[in-house]
C-alpha cells in the first residue's frame, strides 16, 4: 500500500508531466514538419480547435454529473469565456506563424517567459502587490528582467553554430529576418497566453470547473477562428487533408494539445500542486532543441544555448519568488495548529493561483 501511494504521489507525477512536455514539443514539431509540406497554417489552427472541441464533449456528462454544486453559467461568465476563446485563437495565429518563421526549440524556449509576463501584468492591472522589499518580490522582478534578457539573446543573437544541420538553409540575410520576426510573433502570443491566464483565473473564482470552461473556450474559439481562417485560406484544395503527415499533425494536435494536457495538468495540480507542475516547463527546450536538430535538420546555435540558461535562470527565480509566497501564506494561516488552507477569498499572492501550463502555442 506504501508502495503504490508512492508511486501515485511522486513516480506518476514526475513520468507525467516529462510525457507532456514531450508531447507539448512534438505539437510543434509535427505543425512545422506539417507547413513544410504544404499544410497551411490556418487549416492546422482550424481543424485542430474543433477537433478538440469534439474530444472534450466526450467526459462531458461525467463532469456535469459530478459538478451538481456549481452556479449558474450567466451572460457574464459566457462573456469571460468567449473572450478566453478569442485569447485563445489569437495566441494560436502569432504562435504557430511565429514557429513557422523561427523553429519549436525558440517557441519552447520563448515559452518561458510566461511567468514573467504573468508578474508584470497582474502588478500593472494591480491583482498583486510588489512589496519591493520582501525577497519574493525582488526575485520575481529580477527574474522577469533575465528572462526578458534571455529571450532577446535568443532572438537577437545567433553566434556559431553548436550542431550542424543535416540540410542548407536559406540565404543568411532571409533567415535572421524571419527569425527576428518569428520570435517577436512568439513574444505577442505568450503576452497574450498570460493575459489568458489572468482572465483564466478570475473566470475559475466564478465558475470551478476547469474542464467545462476549457471545452468552452475551445467552443468560443472555434467559432471565432472558423469564419476568419476560411477568409484567410480561400484555397479550397487546402482544406482537404491527405493520409500524411498532414493529417497526423493536426489529430495528434487535437488530442494531445488540449484534452490530454489539460487532464494531466489538473491531476497534477492536485497532487503535486503549482510550482512543482510548473517546475517541468524548461525541460521542453532541450526536448525541442534535440528533435529540431534530428527531425527538422535545423542547425543549434550558441546564441540559442546561452539565451536558453539565461532565461532558464529567470524563469526558476520567478517560480523560487513564487514558491516563497506560497510558503509565507501558508505560514499565515497556519496559527495555533488550526488547518493551514487558506479560505477562497483570502490575500494570497496572485501568481499562487496560476499554473504555467498552456501549450506552447
Amino acid at each position: 500500500m506504501a508502495r503504490w501511494g508512492y508511486c501515485y504521489k511522486e513516480v506518476a507525477p514526475f513520468s507525467a508531466l516529462v510525457i507532456v512536455q514531450f508531447t507539448e514539443v512534438c505539437v510543434n514539431i509535427l505543425f512545422k514538419e506539417a507547413t513544410m509540406k504544404g499544410l497551411s497554417y490556418y487549416v492546422f489552427i482550424l481543424y485542430s480547435l474543433a477537433l478538440s472541441t469534439l474530444i472534450l464533449l466526450l467526459p462531458l456528462p461525467f463532469i456535469f454529473r459530478r459538478s451538481t454544486g456549481l452556479p449558474s453559467l450567466n451572460l457574464s461568465i459566457l462573456c469571460k469565456i468567449f473572450f478566453l476563446g478569442l485569447l485563445t485563437f489569437s495566441a494560436l495565429i502569432c504562435g504557430y506563424k511565429g514557429i513557422e518563421y523561427s523553429s519549436p526549440s525558440l517557441a519552447s524556449a520563448e515559452s518561458n517567459l510566461a511567468p514573467a509576463f504573468i508578474f508584470i501584468l497582474a502588478v500593472l492591472f494591480r491583482m498583486e502587490k510588489a512589496a519591493l522589499r520582501s525577497s519574493s518580490t525582488q526575485a520575481k522582478i529580477l527574474g522577469s528582467i533575465v528572462s526578458i534578457a534571455g529571450a532577446l539573446i535568443v532572438v537577437l543573437y545567433k553566434g556559431p553554430t553548436v550542431l550542424e544541420a543535416a540540410s542548407q538553409t536559406p540565404s543568411l540575410g532571409s533567415l535572421q529576418r524571419n527569425w527576428v520576426l518569428g520570435g517577436f510573433l512568439l513574444a505577442v502570443a505568450y503576452i497574450l497566453v498570460s493575459i489568458w491566464y489572468i482572465v483564466l483565473t478570475h473566470v475559475m473564482k466564478l465558475y470551478p470547473a476547469e474542464m467545462v470552461v476549457v471545452l468552452l473556450c475551445n467552443l468560443c474559439g472555434t467559432i471565432i477562428a472558423a469564419p476568419v481562417c476560411f477568409l484567410a485560406e480561400g484555397n479550397l484544395s487546402a482544406w482537404k487533408l491527405k493520409p500524411d503527415i498532414t493529417l497526423v499533425a493536426v489529430l495528434y494536435s487535437a488530442f494531445f494539445s488540449t484534452f490530454f494536457s489539460t487532464v494531466v495538468h489538473t491531476w497534477g495540480l492536485h497532487v503535486k500542486g503549482p510550482v512543482y507542475v510548473s517546475i517541468f516547463k524548461p525541460l521542453s527546450i532541450a526536448i525541442a532543441a534535440a528533435m529540431s536538430v534530428i527531425f527538422l535538420g535545423e542547425p543549434l546555435y550558441l546564441g540559442s544555448v546561452v539565451g536558453a540558461v539565461i532565461l532558464c535562470t529567470g524563469f526558476y527565480a520567478v517560480i523560487w519568488g513564487k514558491a516563497k509566497e506560497e510558503e509565507f501564506s501558508d505560514q499565515d494561516f497556519d496559527i495555533g495548529g488550526i488547518d493551514s488552507t487558506p479560505p477562497s477569498n483570502s490575500n494570497t499572492p496572485f501568481l499562487s493561483n496560476v499554473k504555467i501550463t498552456y501549450n506552447d502555442c
